[in-house]
């Protein structure tokens, strides 16, 4: 710390701060325009310009380091005069309509004009250029009111990293543009709105909110976001004067725990919530309606699967919310009247809350009587909780989202991270600015390779080899924290003896990744070093010591756990980790990134077939004991239930006859669609509650509406554990309810049918829940509403006093000492072979998420990716005859899809890739269910054996014969 006089007030600053962070820290205000906090200083618009005593010269403060015993003056006569001249230069090419501006109240440079007094210009000028550039949906560019201050450009390069928009020209001629001045939906944007927010001026102004209010007139409201699992606090402004409340637009807040900026769905995939297609009343399919005398018209069910059906809310009928309660009742007592608990299954959802998700397991648990109960985490981590519990005794993210910034070395693998969790990528990103080293193992040359020290681009299912390779090599070049490794784990010397035979060479045939680069990753990655090829905390290459090592995160997702050996892969990074020491410190760890907004919350609160709340097992008698006494039930289930692959199994043989989804929708996301179809239509009853007809519920008797989570309370946990409240935006539409409530509901009727306790099922708000969840979950025990504030906590938390664990096993590991696990060279367990030559893996895309039920209604992220598509190798399309953008036919041992093909090289030759967000090219009608991760019982998504072929060559074929 330093000392320093601000105006005459003796302060003190940190070494590392700039003369107008000093002051604004200290509660001292210092015009400025160009300045952002979030933003390197630019000195350009020179509005913070400050006298020093000592100096003639006055000096931008937002570029001025700070110094002990400097003296700074920021208001004097020649200081105003200064400024006044700035904004009168400002304000002489810009237009002076501000009772008319869209962003009166909130322009800076209006601000400004008002303080210096500076109604019109003094100088003699015209407006430079003067278009109005609407070239998309998301945002207006109105070039009259831009002030070049250089914010947008900057945070689109520092923090997004899209590196869309640059100055063009130079002089009085300079403008924003895109590279060559392309439309905005043909450059690099991404579409984030990061520019919008930090634009001082109307120069950039979301569409959304033009016309729909002053900004002195807009409600605030903040909520957490339902998209993926980083869970971004979201502010949304609201207009209330009309008959319902109106969103017009969405911003990041400054103080979130994951930092101001959004991604494209956080900031524009909101307008889901008003569509035209919303569930607004209760629904039964007509043939049951017939069947019980709500309606005269007798009717089947339709063959038309619904990845093809049209207009399929005329397959029901509306009905009040009794009568639909009433069905489920009945239908659901029967089946476990006639065959059993065990014949009854249900699948929760990590789109719902912490509340919802509780409920929904206590009422499989406790009142229907089995543990037939799953949700979409055994598709996508399930892999993480069995791998990371084996390793550290703790199935989740190691470390916080924000500590990422200040790692020394990422490494990535098995996540498109700027695509499936773009703010996660600004971090990447940031670091990468700032010097860090960034290693990227991926089949696909995602965008983050681009910015990659290393790409380590293996064979699909070859990662494996790689990850041993660089084991081998940690150890072999004695690279290795060995002082961390004796003191803190156990099993090394199995380890050691299993990647003996595993050098980079051998990798290297295997995988296709030069045994240089995996040699050079492993240095990297073990010793924690940056760009400049040393630490942040000191020492030379050469010599060093364990003492002297940097900093290394490694960041993964389904690449890794959606295989047929996850959890073997998931115990190999943990097997990195620790050989390297980089575990129990800040910007380390190992760090599973959620891919839904409360996937963490859902595991946590007992949404699998094997675990009670606070993974306590169902197997153990005296968890089932305290269970049994808390939910008043005597005799909870002691088996295991069945995972969502096997519940679909066990519906197609007529095992599980009645089923109960509240959220999921198997139809898009599960592997080998054709047989969840066949399943669903085995069932005797199927019930569903979702905020759209769903191609799940289309197949269902009975619907229920929901509110989504804009039109919510309760809480979300997200991917670094860290529990936060929601708070409705919105009014839900019609007769829609929460889904706690529609759970206890039916716990109240399913209660009294069966003979449970009634009196379990009487909550009146998710607050009351949530207190009901910390008296049985020891990881929440300390979680209540009252503390959570804005920025939650972050579990586990097991008392009232605890503050939360932001770094997990900090001294100690959960299980005591850090596991390590030989673990084989296991490749995929479908080959590509002479029928089926290539490899299909999925994944997501920046602008839809999961099954495409929200965010293919919001109308700018469907204007921006309309259709599905195939990423197909360019020697392979030469090969096939394949054009970019002419239709291309995939088809494996299960089904074919037919997309659009995208020719290029993000795929190597012999793979092809599609997202998995569209029933009209559903990439899960192609991939496999038979080959399950042995432990996790997690399907193989990301890779099975597929045909391509050129229908357009076919149809010529069939024309010459």
């Amino acid at each position: 710390m330093i000392t320093m006089q601000i105006d005459g007030h003796k302060i003190t600053a940190r070494e590392d701060q700039t003369v107008l962070d000093a002051a604004l820290e200290n509660g001292i205000d210092i015009p400025r325009l160009c300045h952002h906090p979030d933003l390197t200083p630019s000195g350009g618009c020179r509005l913070c310009n400050v006298e020093v005593v000592g100096s003639n010269k006055m000096q931008p403060s937002c570029t001025m380091e700070v110094s002990d015993g400097l003296e700074v003056i920021t208001e004097s006569e020649g200081l105003y005069d200064h400024r006044h001249s700035i904004i009168d230069l400002l304000v002489s090419d810009h237009p002076l309509d501000c009772v008319t501006c869209e962003k009166s109240g909130t322009c800076e440079l209006q601000r400004y004009a008002y303080k210096y007094g500076i109604s019109e210009t003094s100088l003699d000028f015209e407006l430079g250029r003067e278009e109005k550039v609407d070239d998309n949906p998301m945002f207006l560019r109105d070039h009259p009111y831009c002030i070049l201050c250089g914010r947008c450009v900057r945070v689109c390069n520092e923090v997004v990293g899209a590196d869309a928009i640059q100055f063009g020209d130079r002089g009085f001629d300079s403008y924003v543009a895109t590279q060559f001045d392309v439309p905005m939906g043909d450059s690099s944007c991404v579409f984030c709105g990061s520019c919008v927010q930090v634009c001082p001026t109307a120069a950039l102004t979301h569409k959304s909110r033009i016309g729909k209010g002053r900004e002195w007139e807009f409600d605030r409201v903040e909520t957490i976001c339902g998209y993926c699992g980083v869970g971004c606090r979201i502010e949304f402004a609201v207009n209330t004067e009309g008959a319902e409340p109106d969103i017009a637009y969405a911003q990041g807040t400054p103080n979130a725990p994951t930092g101001r900026f959004l991604c494209s769905k956080g900031r524009y995939g909101w307008d889901y919530a008003k569509n035209k297609e919303r569930l607004t009343t209760p629904l039964v399919r007509k043939d049951l309606a017939y069947e019980l005398g709500l309606t005269d018209t007798p009717w089947q069910m339709p063959e038309t699967s619904p990845l093809s059906a049209k207009n399929t809310a005329e397959y029901f009928v509306p009905v009040d919310w009794d009568t639909a309660m009433g069905i489920i009742t009945d239908k659901l007592t029967q089946a476990v009247r006639e065959a059993g608990p065990g014949a009854v299954a249900g699948l929760s959802s990590a789109r719902c809350t912490n509340e919802d998700n509780y409920l929904f397991q206590k009422l499989m648990r406790a009142t229907i009587g089995t543990n037939n109960v799953d949700h979409c985490a055994r598709l996508c981590h399930a892999s993480t909780v069995a791998g990371l519990a084996a390793a550290f005794g703790s199935g989740a993210m190691t470390n916080s989202i924000g500590e990422v910034r200040d790692a020394d070395c990422i490494f990535i693998t098995g996540s498109n991270t700027s695509e499936a969790h773009p703010v996660i990528g600004y971090e990447v990103n940031r670091a990468v600015q700032s010097g860090a080293t960034l290693i990227v193992c991926d089949p696909r040359h995602i965008p983050l390779a681009e910015k990659a020290t290393i790409h380590l681009q293996s064979a699909p299912g070859t990662d494996i080899h790689v990850f041993l390779a660089m084991l081998h090599v940690m150890i072999r070049d004695e690279l290795a924290d060995m002082e961390f490794v004796r003191e803190r784990t156990e099993d090394f010397e199995s380890l050691e003896k299993s990647v003996t035979a595993m050098d980079p060479e051998t990798a290297a045939e295997v995988s296709g990744v030069p045994a240089a680069d995996i040699e050079r990753a492993a240095r990297l990655y073990a010793l924690g070093l940056r760009q400049d090829g040393d630490s942040r905390y000191g020492g030379g290459v050469e010599g060093r010591g364990d003492s002297e090592r940097g900093r290394s995160s490694i960041l993964y997702a389904m690449g890794i756990t959606q295989r047929s050996n996850g959890t073997e892969l998931v115990k190999t990074l943990a097997n990195l980790a620790m050989l390297g020491g980089h575990m129990g410190k800040a910007s380390t760890g190992v760090n599973p990134l959620r891919g839904q907004a409360n996937v963490q919350g859902a595991c946590d609160l007992g949404a699998l077939p094997n675990v009670y709340p606070g993974y306590q097992k169902v197997t153990d008698a005296a968890s089932r004991a305290k269970f049994g006494e808390a939910w008043g039930s005597e005799a909870l289930d002691e088996q295991a239930g069945l995972t969502i692959v096997e519940m679909m199994r066990a519906a197609e043989a007529g095992d599980v006859k009645a089923m109960f989804f509240m959220g999921e929708n198997p139809m898009i996301s599960d592997p080998n669609i054709g047989h969840v179809e066949k399943a669903l239509r085995s069932l005797d009853f199927l019930a569903a509650v979702d905020i759209f007809l769903s191609e799940t519920c289309q197949l269902a008797q009975v619907v229920l509406p929901a509110t989504s989570f804009l039109e919510k309370e309760g809480t979300f946990t997200n991917t670094e554990r860290r529990v936060q409240a929601l708070t409705p935006v919105l009014q839900g539409p019609g007769d829609a309810r929460p889904d706690w409530r529609i759970v206890a509901e039916l716990g109240r009727r399913l209660a009294a049918a069966l003979g449970t306790p009634q009196e379990q099922w009487d909550y009146s708000s998710p607050e009351q829940i949530m207190k009901e969840i910390s008296s049985v979950a020891p990881i929440y025990g300390g979680m209540d509403y009252g503390r959570l504030g804005t920025k939650g906590l972050v579990g586990p938390c097991p008392d009232a006093e605890h503050p939360g664990t932001p770094i997990l096993h900090v001294g100690e590991f959960r299980r005591g000492k850090g596991k390590f696990h030989a673990v084989p060279p296991r490749l995929s367990s479908e080959q590509p072979d002479e029928e089926y030559p290539y490899v299909l893996t999925t994944g997501r895309m920046l602008y839809h998420f999961h099954t495409g039920t929200m965010t293919r209604k919001s109308k700018g992220l469907s204007w921006k990716q309309k259709r599905g598509y195939v990423e197909v190798n360019e020697q392979d399309a030469e090969a096939l005859g394949i054009a970019d953008g002419k239709a291309v036919v995939i088809e494996s041992r299960r089904g074919q899809i037919r997309a659009r093909a995208r020719v290029g090289a993000t795929v190597p030759s012999g793979v092809v890739f599609v997202p998995f967000h569209f029933k009209e090219a559903a990439a899960n009608l192609l991939t496999q269910d038979e080959n399950l991760d042995p432990d996790a019982k997690i399907p193989e998504l990301k890779a099975c054996a597929v045909k391509v072929t050129n229908p357009a060559q076919k149809k010529q074929t069939v024309k010459e014969q």
